[in-house]
């Protein structure tokens, strides 16, 4: 009787409904508009992202997009070569539908006072003003070259570095001016932007 009745209480319980959010990408509108799609139970996050690359001060690509996230994707991150900036911005949000306004664009962006060092051609010991939350000086080895890049980093970009791995290379984070000691540069913008850029906007 009891297994009847815990059965008959399962059975009435309400379907639990999962997050719907706007799902669209988008390289020439802010505010892209695009399907409706249910979240993975484990996507408890609407986001609107926004991928912003600067190549020389020039605009090298940039991409505003919808969808469901991980919350553990919900940050800005930033890393700065000096000569490339990435600004990857993923706002969330917790109800249907929530995520129908544009990503913030956060590429203009004061000063944070870290320095670190950047590479210039085969040396690595060139002078970088991090900016906005870059907070952190990092190098990524790459190790089918054994080169490196080296530059500015937001907190979050760090602490994920385990995750990005596979992506980007090994990176090594570090708090302290110039605590990122030079050495050669890694060479390829696209081989590093492109992995990088499925990782972040199809969770």
């Amino acid at each position: 009787m009891y297994h009847m009745l815990r059965l008959l209480g399962i059975l009435l319980l309400p379907k639990a409904d999962t997050l719907k959010c706007y799902e669209c990408s988008s390289e020439s509108s802010t505010n892209c508009t695009g399907t409706i799609k249910e979240c993975s139970p484990r996507q408890t996050h609407c986001s609107a992202f926004r991928l912003k690359i600067y190549s020389d001060e020039s605009v090298y690509l940039d991409i505003n997009g919808k969808n469901c996230s991980f919350p553990e994707h919900c940050a800005q991150d930033a890393v700065n070569f000096g000569g490339t900036r990435i600004i990857i911005t993923n706002q969330c949000c917790t109800t249907d539908l929530c995520n129908s306004l544009a990503a913030r664009d956060y590429s203009k962006a004061r000063p944070s006072g870290r320095k670190c060092f950047t590479c210039n051609g085969l040396r690595c010991n060139a002078t970088l003003e991090c900016v906005g939350s870059q907070h952190h000086c990092f190098s990524t080895a790459d190790h089918k070259t054994s080169r490196t890049r080296k530059g500015c980093a937001t907190k979050h970009m760090c602490t994920n570095a385990d995750q990005l791995e596979g992506i980007i290379g090994q990176i090594s984070c570090c708090e302290g001016d110039y605590c990122n000691s030079g050495s050669r540069p890694i060479a390829g913008l696209l081989l590093f932007v492109a992995p990088l850029l499925t990782f972040i906007m199809w969770p």
